[in-house]
């Protein structure tokens, strides 16, 4: 089995093409043939063990998987041989990932592998964010920024499905497009300088949430922009450097710093509900609510090329590792 690898995380140019043993799937596990492989900016960091939770050694980068169920564990009956499936995994950049059979979700016929290997993380963390932690209402002003990445596209999609006026903000006019036609109703750019009031123009009545998963400059602009009960979501860091926020704002403001981290929701404390939600997710989809961009794609010979590019924050949407074309 073909799989991209490496026994030092110091460097991207670090990994390297092996040949590993097929995996067997062990007790309630299943093996899937992986068609795709999304690449978010915290499997760029994990690669270069540069994030809070550092990976095994040896290690295969890679989290979230579209592909076909391969073989079947014992005690594994919720699935057959050849499904369409979305998983996550470790190891992704690999030509077979093994997932438990409670980490896989069937994909709808609607969606394409490279959607399905983007979806679950995303949208998971949006959902469980927007509606768990945030209890976000219909008619409410939410504000998202990096509204381009792919978390970022998922919490304005998702929120305008909750019902709520949606205000993206990204950097560039192309990414701006991108967000407005994923569904906001109004875009704005991160300059700092005046952005307060460039907000304000947009929102003459206050915003209710942010949803932040770069958590960079504008932090402190936005959380005074929040009204009375507004909700301010930490999604995550991209923005590098961890900013400070006066501890008296909440105060003045009634309102809340909630963090949002779906790793431990999914994987430590609420397994059940998030898989309850992740199968909301996937209904959606189904019944044609939610259209699942597509970020840049590169071929399963471009890996570090796609570490780079995830890295980077360059582009829109996910960055897709695609493993085997002919199944995507």
């Amino acid at each position: 089995m073909k799989a991209i690898q490496t026994a030092d995380l110091s460097s991207i140019d670090n990994y390297a093409p092996v040949d590993l043993p097929m995996p067997q799937p062990g007790e309630g596990e299943v093996r899937i043939k992986v068609a795709a492989c999304g690449v978010g900016f915290v499997d760029a960091l994990v690669a270069l063990g540069r994030y809070q939770v550092k990976p095994p050694l040896p290690h295969v980068p890679g989290a979230e998987i579209g592909g076909l169920v391969d073989a079947l564990g014992p005690g594994v009956t919720g699935y057959a041989i050849g499904e369409r499936v979305l998983a996550q995994v470790r190891g992704g950049f690999a030509e077979y990932a093994i997932a438990p059979e409670r980490a896989i979700s069937r994909v709808p016929d609607s969606m394409s592998m490279n959607q399905a290997a983007g979806f679950r993380v995303n949208y998971g963390t949006a959902l469980h964010g927007l509606r768990d932690r945030a209890a976000l209402k219909a008619g409410e002003t939410l504000v998202v920024i990096g509204a381009a990445g792919g978390v970022g596209l998922a919490a304005v999609q998702v929120g305008r499905l909750l019902g709520a006026n949606v205000i993206g903000v990204a950097s560039t006019e192309q990414k701006r497009a991108v967000v407005a036609g994923a569904g906001a109703g109004a875009t704005l750019d991160r300059d700092v300088d005046g952005w307060r009031d460039r907000l304000k123009a947009l929102a003459p009545k206050g915003i209710d949430v942010v949803f932040d998963p770069v958590s960079g400059p504008l932090l402190q602009p936005a959380f005074r922009s929040l009204g009375w009960g507004g909700r301010y979501l930490v999604i995550g860091f991209a923005g590098g450097a961890i900013p400070a926020l006066p501890v008296n704002l909440p105060l003045l403001k009634g309102a809340a710093l909630i963090g949002v981290d779906y790793r431990q929701f999914g994987a430590v404390f609420e397994a059940g509900a998030a898989a309850r939600e992740l199968d909301e997710l996937l209904a959606w989809v189904s019944k044609g609510d939610l259209d699942v961009p597509v970020g840049r794609t590169f071929s399963f010979g471009k890996y570090r090329e796609s570490l780079e590019y995830a890295l980077s924050g360059d582009g829109a949407g996910k960055t897709i590792l695609v493993v085997d074309p002919g199944l995507v």
